[in-house]
């Protein structure tokens, strides 16, 4: 693969996921992907063939932690436009190939040479990547952002679509209280040397082109205990644990992934603290069923209220019941509608009821009840509901 490829294919694009996407999310798109494209599922399908081979390359790339690293790098260093092929000529843009500033080769055309950047591009390269030397602006220890926190929660029907506030216990990594995050017991720790507080260390990737990983000796923390906190064992992260009352809003669904941003774990250094992610689980209803914003409901009548029709009374979720009408004939799962009494939307509105009919059919009749009955199946003796399904059959 070219450069120029590795820098311009969009792999988040084609497996179909965020840039911020977890290592979980990418294998799940990934095998998604790989079974429907699959050539075993593709026989003759050339297509198919060339979207699988982009599918597995994306992957390879993506599902790999330091190949991913690499890649985004290098999209934000020339994929966002740091430095964009453009016409040549005084103050405006270089025309040159991108295998050039990875091989080392000099800009084709325009109106000055790399020492128009002032001092070279590994002058820029290395302001980029934090490698000044030392007493330089690359000595400075860097905040770091707190981790991401996954929780889960179950709640009632009601709940989900009313929405409700509940207690999470969580646990995560916060700054170490006996050595105040420093991870030295005297509080005193020291700038890592390898990495000169950068936290980072540069890797060569061919060409004079180098990129960067934590720091193997202070694991990208930029500073070394001298004197190991006995709580922390010197990475001035603890084991923490804390109750949050958490809002989940109206109209949930089952399954949902909730994000509640800086509500993760502690940054270090006076870095942010990373997100809270609360999936939600909902309880079934014994009455009320939903799809999508709306409600579900099955509501038994009688024989004779649907074929001579009424008023029936419906229970709605949380609220006064409603009266519906029921036509004159209403047919066994005919589904009616009661508006507004569905689950809440984004906006605030809310979906509607649906109420499907189902004709109840009693078990034990009284004598007056089954002379009735009698009497009518002897006044519709000559009508044969199954008639237009023989004639249809035999026109099949």
């Amino acid at each position: 693969m070219s450069t120029k490829d590795f820098i311009e294919k969009d792999y988040y694009k084609v497996l179909g996921v965020p840039k911020d996407a977890t290592e979980a999310e990418i294998k799940k798109a990934y095998r998604k992907l790989a079974r429907e494209f699959h050539p075993d599922a593709n026989k003759g399908n050339v297509k198919a063939e060339e979207r699988f081979k982009e599918i597995s390359e994306a992957n390879d790339i993506l599902g790999d932690p330091k190949k991913r690293k690499e890649y985004d790098d290098a999209r934000a260093l020339f994929g966002n436009g740091g430095f964009r092929p453009g016409p040549g000529g005084a103050g405006g843009s270089f025309n040159f190939d991108l295998g050039d500033l990875f091989g080392g080769g000099a800009p084709q055309g325009g109106g000055q040479g790399a020492g128009g950047f002032g001092g070279g591009l590994g002058d820029v390269f290395g302001g980029l990547f934090n490698r000044g030397g030392a007493g330089g602006p690359g000595t400075r220890t860097h905040p770091r952002r707190g981790q991401d926190i996954e929780s889960e929660v179950t709640l009632s029907f009601t709940e989900a679509i009313e929405g409700a506030t509940v207690p999470l216990r969580m646990s995560s990594q916060s700054p170490c209280k006996a050595c105040s995050g420093t991870g030295d017991k005297n509080g005193t720790p020291r700038v890592c040397p390898t990495c000169v507080g950068t936290g980072q260390v540069a890797r060569g990737s061919g060409g004079g082109f180098s990129l960067t990983d934590p720091c193997p000796d202070c694991k990208g923390r930029g500073l070394i205990a001298e004197h190991a906190c006995e709580v922390c064992k010197g990475s001035g992260r603890a084991k923490s644990s804390r109750t949050m009352q958490v809002r989940i809003p109206a109209g949930v669904i089952d399954g949902q992934r909730i994000r509640l941003r800086g509500k993760g774990a502690p940054g270090e250094r006076g870095g942010p603290a990373g997100d809270l992610y609360v999936v939600v689980h909902v309880d079934s209803h014994a009455v009320f069923g939903r799809k999508d914003d709306n409600l579900t409901v099955t509501v038994p009548v009688t024989f004779t209220e649907a074929a001579l029709g009424g008023e029936v009374r419906v229970p709605t979720l949380g609220g006064p019941p409603v009266t519906l009408k029921l036509p004159p004939g209403t047919p066994n799962g005919r589904t009616m509608r009661a508006r507004g009494k569905g689950a809440v939307r984004k906006d605030g509105t809310r979906g509607d009821l649906l109420v499907t009919v189902e004709v109840s059919v009693p078990r034990d009749l009284t004598g007056k009840a089954r002379d009735a009955l009698e009497a009518y199946r002897e006044a519709t003796a000559d009508e044969d509901p199954r008639a237009d399904l023989f004639q249809a059959a035999k026109g099949a």
